[in-house]
């Protein structure tokens, strides 16, 4: 079981939805924190309603100088979570460019930019705490969300391959891939969400994660045993029940 008590996280993507109610959970149990996202009054309204020491870091993880002048400014750092996202719902047959390069470069080369920013220095020292978020949609191919599944599909392999690299090292890297959590960005969605979670429902989930030794973790059961068990299937079986 981690220990996560008197350690220092740096949470990129806290100012709302779950990045905020991971930080409230990871306050509570006695982690020191490193609040980051574009939006520097969420992040200090988030900061003074903390019960443990929080500093506030802003970035633009779409910059590459903004991440290594964020990176810089958090310092020395036991683990960070990246949970900095953006999405549009749009599929194949309505593509919309601005917002699918926008979602490429927050979601999955944003990652890749922190990453950079922050994993040679866990190397050098044989000691950090990487957790990536993927989504459900990551698994495999699915309708009206071409931008956002391959978005997370990249961060999930990207998070598979560190495993790879990292898992007999100091360096402990992990998946967290959930569903729908009721935030501003699933509030664009105009079709039903099968099992719904509310943020703090979700950030408990990925907070017991946290805790443990397992590299994935894919929420909420069973919806996820559903989109999981969908890598399995025959391409023509796929792509008749999911497409």
């Amino acid at each position: 079981m981690r220990q996560l008590d008197g350690k220092r996280y740096w949470l990129i993507g806290a100012s709302d939805g779950l990045g905020a109610a991971l930080a409230r959970r990871l306050s509570a149990e006695g982690v020191s924190l490193v609040l980051s996202a574009r939006s520097r009054d969420k992040l200090e309204e988030l900061a003074a309603s903390l019960p443990g020491p929080a500093e506030v870091v802003t970035i633009d993880v779409s910059d590459r100088e903004s991440v290594s002048e964020a990176a810089s400014a958090a310092g020395d750092i036991d683990g960070v979570v990246f949970l900095a996202g953006v999405y549009w719902p749009f599929g194949a047959t309505e593509w919309d460019a601005e917002h699918a390069e926008a979602m490429a470069d927050v979601n999955f080369t944003g990652a890749m930019r922190v990453m950079g920013a922050v994993v040679p220095g866990f190397v050098a020292r044989d000691r950090g705490h990487v957790v990536l978020t993927g989504s459900l949609t990551g698994y495999r191919g699915l309708p009206g969300s071409v931008a956002y599944t391959a978005s997370k599909a990249g961060v999930m392999s990207m998070a598979e391959c560190m495993h790879c690299d990292l898992r007999k090292t100091g360096v402990d890297v992990q998946l967290v891939a959930p569903g729908f959590i009721r935030t501003r960005l699933t509030d664009k969605n105009d079709f039903r969400m099968p099992q719904i979670m509310e943020p703090d429902a979700a950030a408990k989930i990925v907070f017991d994660h946290m805790k443990t030794e397992r590299f994935q973790r894919a929420f909420p059961r069973p919806f996820s045993w559903a989109l999981r068990a969908g890598q399995f299937l025959p391409e023509g079986l796929y792509y008749r029940i999911f497409g």
